[in-house]
């Protein structure tokens, strides 16, 4: 089977690559996540520039209408360089939902800001009863026609701080875990009667925790079907950019291990460590096989479960690798000198939201919707 990139992948590949030389190391890392929305805006507005914002997004829209290689193929990339932009929860979840769910008139009035990194949305979606990524919505929705006020609280947007616009779910009727009634609404940041607090996850990214009193919203299309479908390749990018992290720490752990004495001989000529991070390797690669089967599947079947397999997967091998990566350097692997516990952090949050590597691996073997 041929795994050659297309010449259009390659350029990506070397776009996110060539991001990430100049304008990531640890430094200026710490400085993107200590600002208010978490990553750098400058990043963000070059992000939009180089076309890696736009690229997603299906051809109809405005977008390159990347397939799964392509998708795989950059944020693995940016998540060797452990990239803090939210380009999954930003454009690939958000962004995405809302072009293939708003009205034409609604569309064309943010399709621009949203390609060009001018303008950012988020998917308030997860509620306090959610578990195992369901669809556990109790925010109401009351109006007819294109109108309508939301009332309920959204705890939980992921790199939701300083958006423009947010894309909430809510129902009209039935039970809080049922499809029925479920539908999506648009809300503009500073709409009335929407509160946003601002607190941070694990890796240092910005979450917004909505409350809606009676918010006006603009009734989109669609709803848990299309969520689900916009679900997979986010999952995809998810386990493509953990994969990319594993691979960074794997390198970077590598170097120290070769260079670091310890009893006058360097760590690496210990045949202990030598066995663990063999293990180690053969984890990376595993997990990269899944990916590949991932891509090679989509158009059939079998992509949404070859999906939720590579996540079933990767997602706790990737925490297990940064726990032995954190163990080899000993107390500096935990500190913020190093990249080894960023890159953990991160692992931390990809291996958890929007669910864990359970709840996918239920979906795998065909228990759980």
């Amino acid at each position: 089977m041929n795994f050659d990139l297309t010449e259009d992948e390659e350029m990506l590949k070397a776009l996110a690559e060539r991001f990430v030389d100049d304008h990531y190391d640890i430094d200026r890392r710490r400085a993107y996540v200590a600002t208010d929305q978490g990553f750098s805006p400058q990043n963000w507005a070059l992000l939009g520039e180089l076309g890696l914002i736009a690229a997603p997004f299906a051809e109809q829209h405005g977008g390159l209408g990347l397939d799964a290689t392509g998708i795989a193929t950059v944020f693995e990339a940016l998540g060797r360089g452990l990239v803090v932009e939210p380009l999954i929860e930003a454009v690939l979840v958000a962004g995405r939902t809302f072009a293939a769910a708003a009205p034409d008139a609604l569309r064309d009035q943010w399709m621009d800001g949203l390609l060009s990194g001018t303008r950012r949305m988020a998917l308030a979606h997860a509620e306090a009863g959610s578990r195992a990524g369901s669809l556990w919505v109790a925010t109401a929705a009351k109006g007819e026609g294109d109108s309508a006020t939301l009332t309920g609280a959204k705890p939980f947007v992921v790199t939701g701080a300083g958006v423009d616009g947010y894309v909430v779910t809510a129902r009209t009727g039935g039970a809080p875990g049922s499809t029925d009634g479920l539908g999506l609404y648009f809300v503009e940041a500073g709409a009335p009667g929407l509160t946003a607090t601002s607190w941070r996850m694990a890796d240092g990214s910005v979450a917004a925790s909505l409350v809606l009193d009676t918010v006006p919203a603009v009734k989109l299309n669609g709803g848990a079907a299309l969520l689900a479908s916009i679900e997979e390749m986010a999952s995809l990018a998810r386990s493509a950019e953990a994969l990319g992290i594993m691979q960074r720490l794997f390198d970077d752990t590598l170097d120290y291990l070769r260079t670091r004495e310890q009893f006058g001989s360097p760590l690496g000529q210990f045949q202990a460590i030598q066995h663990r991070m063999a293990a180690q390797y053969t984890a990376i690669e595993q997990a990269r096989a899944l990916l590949n089967l991932a891509m090679v599947t989509q158009g059939t079947p079998d992509f949404a479960s070859a999906v939720q397999g590579a996540r079933a997967f990767i997602a706790p091998a990737a925490l297990e690798l940064g726990h032995e990566m954190i163990q080899f350097h000993g107390g500096m692997g935990v500190t913020d000198e190093l990249i080894v516990g960023h890159g953990h952090k991160r692992l931390l949050v990809l291996s958890r939201w929007p669910d864990d590597a359970d709840a996918a691996l239920d979906r795998f073997a065909g228990i759980a919707a």
